[in-house]
């Protein structure tokens, strides 16, 4: 029975064993087939993708090639169209050529006659030159002119015949631009001035305080007179103590020093107590009012001007003009009547009023500190107003306006113009009676150094002069020149304000006796 067992288990194991095998060798196959399937799909895929990549290369190829194909064919059409411009440029060069030659051809023609109407004309000159000679000798022989002598004759002959037709044609002329250029510049003025309303002239380099009675003048003196000491030393100012009956007087060059001393003491005067401590505290506060005053005198003209933003510090200095004369006259009224000139001129031109009224109002404004510093109030204010980037144009018209330099603009030319008839109309400034005879006297002289001026009178204040001449000496039209000539010679060698008018006055008599 064990044999028997034993036996049945080795037969249940081959058994088994070759079910196993059986088995196994199925799915081997199987997985082999699946292995084989998946190859052969994987090289199908790899087939199919690498079909596709080779069809989108050569669809890439074709673009490329059709786009460079399409490049030679611009490339090769420019290239056509600018052999087609060349062909044609040479063609014209050649018709231009041809045209050339031609030219040249023509113009060598008329050099070679040229040259033989030139030997022909220097054989005629000869000729010519031989016959002259020939006259002159005779007219030498039968006038007893010596060549030379009839030559002098001769010339001053033409140059007087010539000098009275350049007088005549002078003459035309300057009638003609004077009759349209006096219009519009009258035109232009007037309508200035008349848009401009200004004061007569009634500052001085003194002021006169009125005292409420003579005790006053005692104690402004002070005990051994040291309340004057003390405020003349204090202001700058010199206090005048005379015998002017209930009157002192303050004398400065320095118009802003002067008008605080005047404040400062009819406020002393005011309320009666006069020492030398009250004398510096009330010298103080007039100081800081004049200061108010003169701020608002720059401000008020600024606004009255109507020239827009200005910096504060100019203003300052404006208001300081308030205080300054000139001649007797205002600066600051006169600045602002030339800018007011100044915007009225500009607006019948056409030209920018704003910098023309600018430039009227700062033109004078180097006088505010020409006291205090070194230099002419035209460079004064021209260093200033270029320290805050002023206008260029109005640059030229303060440095320019009394022609230490030229005038590169129009509104420097206003400018000049609007401050000759701001200092030169009727009672703008006044003048001394030294002055005045000067002035009378070097515009007769002058005019009397002149051949031909029998008598020379200065009349309207030195603003019109009137010649008379010798009848036979000058004529018409030699009068126009005289005129000019004498006109010329005044703005060269003196000073005057505003214009001076030369009048040349010629009379001519004719008597007979029957």
């Amino acid at each position: 029975m064990d044999n028997i067992s034993i036996y049945s288990a080795i037969g249940g194991l081959a058994v088994g064993f070759a079910f196993c095998y059986f088995i196994m060798s199925i799915r081997l196959k199987t997985a082999k087939q699946t292995a084989e399937d998946i190859i052969e799909s994987a090289h199908k895929a790899a087939d199919r993708e690498k079909h596709q990549i080779i069809l989108q290369a050569k669809e890439e190829w074709f673009k490329v090639r059709d786009q460079q194909q399409e490049e030679i064919k611009g490339k090769i059409q420019q290239l056509d169209e600018a052999e087609g411009r060349l062909n044609e440029r040479i063609k014209d060069f050649n018709r231009k050529d041809d045209a050339l030659k031609q030219r040249e051809s023509v113009v060598t023609k008329k050099s070679q006659e040229i040259a033989s109407q030139r030997d022909a004309l220097r054989s005629k000159e000869q000729e010519l030159l031989r016959i002259i000679t020939k006259q002159n000798e005779e007219l030498s022989r039968v006038t007893s002119y010596s060549i030379a002598e009839a030559k002098e004759k001769l010339l001053e002959n033409l140059q007087r015949e010539y000098k009275q037709e350049a007088a005549e044609l002078y003459k035309t002329l300057i009638d003609d631009a004077k009759a349209g250029a006096q219009r519009e510049a009258k035109k232009i003025v007037t309508y200035a001035i008349e848009n401009s309303a200004a004061e007569y002239a009634a500052e001085m380099a003194v002021s006169v305080i009125a005292l409420p009675s003579e005790d006053v003048k005692g104690r402004i003196i002070g005990k051994d007179g040291r309340n004057i000491k003390s405020f003349e030393q204090l202001s700058g100012v010199k206090l005048i103590v005379d015998d002017t009956p209930e009157a002192v007087v303050l004398s400065c060059f320095d118009p802003v020093k002067r008008e605080v001393a005047r404040v400062a003491l009819e406020k002393l005067i005011g309320n009666g107590k006069i020492h030398p401590q009250r004398i510096e505290d009330l010298l103080a506060q007039a100081e800081t009012e004049v200061e108010k005053n003169i701020w608002r005198a720059g401000n008020e003209v600024v606004a009255a001007v109507g020239i827009g933003k200005i910096h504060p510090d100019l203003i300052r200095v404006l208001g300081r003009l308030y205080y300054r004369t000139s001649y007797g006259q205002n600066v600051l009224m006169h600045s602002k009547e030339v800018a007011l000139l100044c915007g009225a001129m500009a607006a019948e031109l056409d030209l920018d009023t704003k910098i023309a009224r600018r430039a009227g109002l700062l033109h004078d404004i180097g006088k505010a500190i020409s006291q205090s510093q070194e230099g002419t109030h035209t460079e004064l204010g021209y260093n200033l107003c270029m320290q805050y980037n002023e206008n260029p144009h109005v640059l030229n018209a303060i440095v320019s306006h009394h022609e230490d330099v030229p005038a590169d603009n129009l509104y420097s030319v206003l400018v000049a113009a609007a401050d000759g008839i701001s200092g030169s109309r009727p009672g703008a400034r006044r003048d001394t009676l030294e002055g005045y005879v000067q002035r009378i006297e070097s515009l007769e002289e002058l005019a009397d150094s002149f051949d031909g001026v029998e008598k020379s009178f200065a009349i309207s204040a030195g603003r019109e002069v009137r010649v008379m001449v010798q009848p036979e000496a000058i004529t018409d039209a030699q009068a126009d020149l005289l005129s000019r000539d004498i006109a010329q010679k005044i703005q060269q060698e003196l000073n005057y304000p505003g214009q001076v008018k030369i009048t040349v006055i010629r009379e001519t008599k004719a008597v007979a006796y029957a």
